[in-house]
């Protein structure tokens, strides 16, 4: 088996969230332990960072492997899903894990895994788990994949666990409310180990303090420990925004900037350095105040990080977010605001469970055009539903049969002084790219 063979088997005979569904959705932990056991327990073999949470755990994540990089700590990174190469889930110092550890893993226990029929994602994050222990990491930061209490990455006990912004998503799942939806972010609290809450709602973070509470775990709440004092979004000589400011951690007044630049980054950047600077404080790693404005600064070069405000070209400016929830959708129109243009030609495709009608009455009338179109994986919305539930929005476009299709109208209708935004879904932005 080949690796092109070996991505062909995971992708087609384990079902898989990101394709399918709720379908692929396992709501215990059984077949994580099973395979967890059948390897030999290499979740206990490196230390880590859990980092959960609704929007942001994905930028949280890359900021804090960055940081531990610069500090010349051997960095595992664990995130999800992938934009072009499936790689990009598994890094240690930036580098993706390699095809052929891939191809072993999978001939190795084939066996294993057709008798215990595990899903996409609980095969894989065994996999990083096996990685990470055989390469023997300094510390691997894991990104939960959906929820946080039976997500297949709660089998570890992290150093310190982070819950960045709670919002409503994977309502299917996940539950109704703020509440039902923190509960299960929550669940990735051990017993004794420190959490960090980002920026949320009262409602969540009431959720988040009374499950510490429970588990006897110390609470630091990001925006008490870290503030940013006169943030700046500055320009690059290639068009590129740059964030700047001044963290004011703890006591400490640390000058960064950092090339992730949507607005949203603030919480986030201040959430991660509030992790930094408490797993510092327990004394088994030593991050500086340089490491962390180094780490912040090169997150992009250090972690591969894509598709968070993402410049594309110039003239006409085309950019993209994966913001694809209503939070991530209000982050994402505060920014195309902030950013001059004549006229808004707005690329925009969604999943088949995401609420679009909380979506779409979110999104401009005046003086922008929708290009609807379907991203190529199963879940996605079709584009005649999508067309039919913007009418009921007022909004004015037209629909196209794939989203490089759309993209590319888009670009013809585009002036020199327009603004082309490409987004809706993680997938759109993946074909983008």
């Amino acid at each position: 088996m080949n690796y092109q063979q070996t991505l062909d088997y995971l992708y087609s005979q384990l079902p898989m969230y990101q394709r399918i569904g709720p379908a692929a959705y396992k709501a215990n932990l059984d077949n994580t332990l099973a395979l967890a056991k059948h390897l030999g327990n290499p979740e206990n073999q490196f230390r880590s960072i859990h980092v959960a949470g609704t929007n942001g755990k994905g930028s949280v994540s890359h900021l804090l492997a960055s940081v531990f990089q610069e500090a010349g700590y051997k960095t595992g990174l664990c995130t999800s899903p992938h934009l072009k190469d499936f790689r990009e889930r598994f890094r240690i110092n930036g580098a993706m894990i390699p095809e052929d550890f891939i191809t072993s893993f999978v001939v190795e226990h084939m066996a294993f895994f057709q008798a215990i029929q595990p899903s996409f994602f609980e095969m894989t994050i065994a996999m990083a788990f096996q990685w990470f222990a055989l390469e023997k990491v300094d510390i691997a930061i894991i990104e939960t994949g959906l929820g946080g209490r039976l997500d297949s990455t709660n089998i570890i006990t992290p150093e310190i666990s982070v819950i960045t912004n709670v919002g409503l998503d994977h309502v299917n799942l996940l539950g109704n409310t703020i509440e039902e939806i923190a509960a299960e972010k929550a669940g990735i609290i051990k017993r004794s180990v420190p959490v960090v809450l980002g920026k949320s709602r009262d409602a969540a973070r009431n959720v988040c303090l009374q499950k510490a509470t429970e588990k006897e775990a110390p609470v630091y709440p990001a925006d008490e420990m870290c503030t940013i004092a006169m943030p700046q979004f500055v320009f690059d000589g290639k068009g590129n925004r740059i964030l700047k400011g001044t963290l004011e951690l703890d006591m400490s007044r640390i000058e960064f900037q950092c090339p992730l630049s949507g607005t949203y980054q603030l919480e986030n950047i201040c959430t991660a350095a509030s992790a930094a600077r408490i797993i510092s404080m327990a004394g088994r790693y030593r991050i500086s105040e340089t490491h962390i404005a180094r780490g912040f600064q090169n997150v992009i070069a250090n972690t591969g990080m894509a598709g968070r405000w993402q410049v594309l070209s110039q003239k006409p400016l085309v950019i993209c977010d994966t913001g694809h929830n209503e939070d991530g959708i209000k982050s994402i129109l505060e920014n195309i605001a902030m950013t001059p243009h004549r006229h808004l030609h707005f690329v925009l495709g969604m999943m088949n469970d995401k609420d679009a009608g909380g979506i779409l009455q979110l999104l401009p009338r005046d003086n922008t055009t929708y290009y609807y179109c379907k991203p190529d994986v199963p879940r996605g919305m079709p584009v005649n539903e999508l067309e039919e539930r913007a009418v009921k929005f007022t909004l004015s476009g037209r629909k196209f049969e794939s989203v490089r299709e759309a993209l590319a109208q888009a670009k013809i209708c585009a002036g020199e002084n327009d603004l082309v935004f490409a987004g809706g879904s993680t997938f759109v932005v993946a074909e983008v790219l």
